[in-house]
């Protein structure tokens, strides 16, 4: 088993060369920014796959150095009763980007071709025509002017076990992991064949799905954001030059009020510190 994880590691690529890649792509996702701004462009990215194939980790590297009034991420919780009772797509409607924006859906309106088909959470009835019904309707988004991007994150079921293996144990990320995720383990090759249906009816030329391999989470993030930076015809924007004005001279007739006016939080890190002369 050591050997197979020492042959896998093999193939990735260098922290060194990740990090020094992802800057320079968050560098040309901070342009497509203030593109968007400046032309009043609107971005919608689609993220789908499976449980733990790495979506939301390559969500943060696109938005953490964007601004969160630009680039929106949307994670629609379980619908409510009222939501149940509209147009299905109504609120996703409701969270797509108005002019100067980029919104990155963490799982989109394809939770319905997904979990909600798999296990049993829509109708027949409701897949079908959820199926007939998706094309037109990304048809009109696009034809409307939105920059539409979809993307499947695919990931082995071997590496998909390891990682959730992997979150029984880390107090961080145990949240992650919620019972519909964990049947995911035993429904693996129903959901092979409902990602196999979807995308025989909405893989379509106005609409494209772009497969990722995730298997590496590193690579992953790099092949999906240099691909959708290729997809987008963003130019540099130019920019006011930004210089720091010079410092006023102390006023004279200001005083800081005194410490004791104002409650402080407690030095939590004195506390990890020590007592320092103790040490000496």
């Amino acid at each position: 088993m050591a050997k197979k994880g020492k042959k896998r590691d093999q193939h990735k690529i260098s922290n060194e060369v990740y990090e020094a890649e992802l800057f320079r792509l968050q560098v040309e996702l901070v342009k497509v920014q203030e593109w968007t701004r400046a032309t009043g462009a609107r971005i919608a990215v689609i993220f789908e796959g499976r449980d733990a194939a790495g979506k939301g980790g390559t969500i943060k590297r696109i938005s953490e150095y964007l601004s969160p009034r630009t680039a929106r991420i949307a994670a629609l919780p379980t619908p409510t009763e009222r939501e149940k009772s509209e147009w299905y797509y109504q609120r996703y409607v409701a969270h797509l980007p108005a002019a100067g924006e980029m919104v990155l859906f963490d799982r989109s309106w394809y939770n319905r071709a997904g979990v909600e088909r798999v296990m049993g959470y829509c109708t027949p009835q409701e897949y079908a025509q959820f199926m007939r019904q998706t094309p037109i309707f990304e048809q009109m988004l696009v034809e409307d002017g939105i920059l539409l991007r979809k993307y499947w994150f695919s990931v082995s079921d071997a590496e998909q076990l390891r990682r959730f293996r992997s979150r029984l144990s880390d107090p961080l990320r145990q949240w992650k992991l919620s019972t519909t995720d964990l049947q995911s383990i035993a429904k693996w090759e129903d959901y092979s064949r409902a990602k196999d249906e979807m995308m025989v009816h909405t893989d379509v030329p106005t609409s494209p799905w772009y497969v990722v391999e995730s298997d590496i989470k590193k690579h992953a993030r790099l092949n999906m954001i240099a691909h959708l930076l290729s997809t987008i015809p963003y130019t540099d924007v130019p920019r006011d030059k930004v210089v720091l004005p010079e410092r006023p001279a102390p006023s004279s007739g200001y005083e800081r009020p005194p410490r004791e006016l104002s409650t402080y939080v407690p030095d939590h890190v004195a506390a990890l510190r020590g007592d320092r002369e103790k040490d000496l």
